[in-house]
């Protein structure tokens, strides 16, 4: 019986294990979880998942198929070193700490199958957009058990290592820039006369629907918006003022200014 343990416990942690329980991928006896400092939080999950709190003696952590790495990176060096003499040499490590490099991580742990993963806040409701890379030791059956793991929280893509940092900024930061939309565009209809609650509403039932359009996968996007824009009518209006704001500027902007922090950020921990 395979036996997971959570190196941290906040909210990713959390979100990886009530998918994993919901979707019953492990058993809650199966699933150890430790931290920092927060015996509040290990408690929590204790009590809301019936999973398991590492011991003192660190017993779990030695008997572990498989290790997540889900602290913030500023705790991951002092967390390698607390850890890599518990560390069995058959233990495969899952770190979802961001800018971390699989070269690092085997640095400090020692030469073992090692997957890096980019997952986003939505793994918190199940819809994550997660990319994964690998070194050369995750076996095809470990591949799988990986991606059979992180489906437990959304959606899976394997991507180069080196690819990671443009997931980062595309899916691990767009949550964030889609409620910043959010936010402006209920700014906007409040301004004009619609209640907020009101306002809100329509947008999520209208980015929820765009989102299936898009998921169907046979129209592009930029035919998606032809057929909206009609020649002289108010969406073209709309989007007129988009183009001459150069929205589109601000996006490729956004995305490359993400991008490029999240290679300084890794840079850090070389």
């Amino acid at each position: 019986m395979s036996k997971i343990v959570f190196i941290g416990a906040g909210a990713m942690a959390e979100a990886i294990i009530n998918g994993l329980t919901k979707e019953e991928k492990f058993l809650p006896a199966q699933i150890h979880v430790t931290n920092k400092s927060d015996i509040d939080q290990l408690e929590h999950l204790k009590r809301t998942y019936n999973i398991q709190i590492v011991c003192e003696e660190k017993k779990a952590i030695k008997e572990a198929d498989i290790i997540v790495l889900a602290m913030k990176p500023k705790d991951s060096i002092d967390a390698f070193e607390e850890i890599s003499s518990y560390l069995n040499e058959k233990a495969t490590i899952i770190s979802v700490i961001a800018g971390v490099s699989i070269q690092t991580i085997a640095s400090h742990l020692g030469t073992r199958p090692i997957a890096r993963v980019m997952p986003n806040t939505s793994a918190a409701v199940g819809l994550s957009a997660s990319a994964v890379s690998w070194n050369a030791l995750v076996s095809e059956s470990l591949k799988q058990e990986i991606i059979n793991i992180l489906q437990a929280i959304g959606s899976v893509k394997v991507v180069d290592e080196e690819d990671l940092h443009v997931v980062t900024a595309l899916a691990g930061s767009g949550p964030a820039y889609l409620y910043y939309f959010a936010e402006q565009f209920e700014a906007a209809a409040v301004q004009h006369g619609l209640s907020s609650e009101d306002a809100r509403q329509l947008f999520i039932q209208t980015m929820e629907g765009a989102a299936q359009m898009l998921k169907k996968g046979d129209v592009e996007p930029s035919e998606l918006r032809r057929k909206v824009t009609s020649p002289g009518g108010t969406t073209e209006a709309g989007v007129e003022q988009l183009i001459q704001h150069k929205v589109n500027e601000a996006i490729f902007a956004c995305i490359n200014a993400a991008q490029n922090k999240s290679r300084v950020l890794g840079k850090q921990y070389e």
